[in-house]
């Protein structure tokens, strides 16, 4: 912003000179230095020290959708990029070997409880023993164990959206055969119910940032409007503190005061879900009001926060600003 302020003087100040309006003298001259220097004490400094940077980025859980049961699958209705309901159906995997493997157990079943029947019989009449009746009481118990298994893996074969959201570069396709291994996940889902909205500060800066404050975005992809929000939390731990147990020595190397993360909760929940999974690019924006403003464009960047009302009193310092991020990535 300082550096579109200066050029467009020089160009006003070249278009006075050009066309006569102005006389070019020693003043003119030193005049661009003046305004240079203004501009870096009035201007780019107070708004560096009263308005941190970083960058920020805009999260979504995205869940790798593992089926349970392996197979052929035979239908794939769902559309990449559609928004979906929790329950959703995502596609179906071939259910005849489970359907067979539950009326296989159903049948031992009805067998084991005519048996179970018959041997109780028999003891209540004195003419059987107990041992036989518990042994076919557990054949039961252990076939309706069995029985209970084989429906939840014949339920498995619908698989269904996890939660709100939307399946992404799907490139799954009905015939194609899928297995339940942990590493080969089939489609990525993207969780739509809830959005972290994470942004980086400084150290220096994380310590007048507190849960609850209130800040205001705006976003590239929907300009001219502000968003209200609040911070919910400081994040101030980061990998590079995290230390592991192992048999080796510290290994000295050059230390980085790296920035904390600060989550932001928007208040407009339906704008916040229709919001893109990107990195933000916040921009500063002057300020006349008593909260601190937070202005963010979704592209890949850097974020401003810009407050002006600043209590003048250096002991009671600043009160804070923004908030942000945790990622799960699968």
């Amino acid at each position: 912003m300082g550096a579109a302020l200066f050029n467009s003087y020089l160009v006003l100040l070249f278009l006075l000179v050009h066309f006569k309006i102005v006389r070019f003298n020693l003043f003119w001259k030193l005049l661009p230095f003046i305004v240079l220097v203004l501009l870096l004490f009035g201007l780019l400094i107070p708004m560096n020290w009263g308005a941190p940077q970083g960058s920020a980025i805009v999260v979504r859980n995205a869940v790798a959708v593992v089926p349970s049961v392996a197979g052929e699958v035979i239908e794939v209705p769902v559309v990449a990029n559609t928004p979906l309901k929790a329950g959703d159906l995502l596609f179906k995997i071939d259910p005849t070997p489970y359907e067979a493997q539950v009326k296989a157990i159903e049948a031992q079943l009805k067998l084991s409880d005519m048996r179970l029947s018959q041997m109780t019989t028999l003891y209540e009449r004195d003419a059987g023993r107990a041992f036989d009746v518990q042994q076919r009481q557990s054949e039961v118990d252990q076939l309706k164990g069995q029985l209970e298994g084989a429906q939840w893996n014949l339920d498995k074969t619908v698989v269904r959206a996890p939660a709100d959201g939307y399946v992404t570069n799907l490139a799954l396709r009905k015939g194609a055969r899928v297995a339940n291994l942990p590493l080969s996940p089939v489609m990525a889902f993207i969780d739509t119910s809830s959005t972290i909205i994470g942004v980086e500060i400084n150290q220096i800066d994380a310590r007048y940032v507190e849960p609850g404050q209130e800040v205001e975005l705006t976003f590239k992809f929907a300009p001219g409007t502000i968003y209200s929000g609040r911070v919910e939390s400081v994040l101030q731990a980061v990998a590079t503190g995290q230390a592991q147990a192992s048999g080796t020595a510290v290994m000295p190397k050059a230390l980085e005061a790296v920035p904390f993360v600060v989550r932001v909760k928007l208040d407009d929940d339906a704008f916040e879900n229709c919001r893109p999974a990107l990195p933000a690019r916040p921009r500063s924006t002057p300020n006349t009001s008593s909260r601190p403003i937070w202005c963010a464009a979704c592209c890949c960047g850097r974020w401003r926060l810009s407050t002006t009302s600043i209590r003048s009193d250096r002991a009671t310092q600043i009160q804070a600003v923004m908030s942000a991020f945790e990622t799960q990535t699968v």
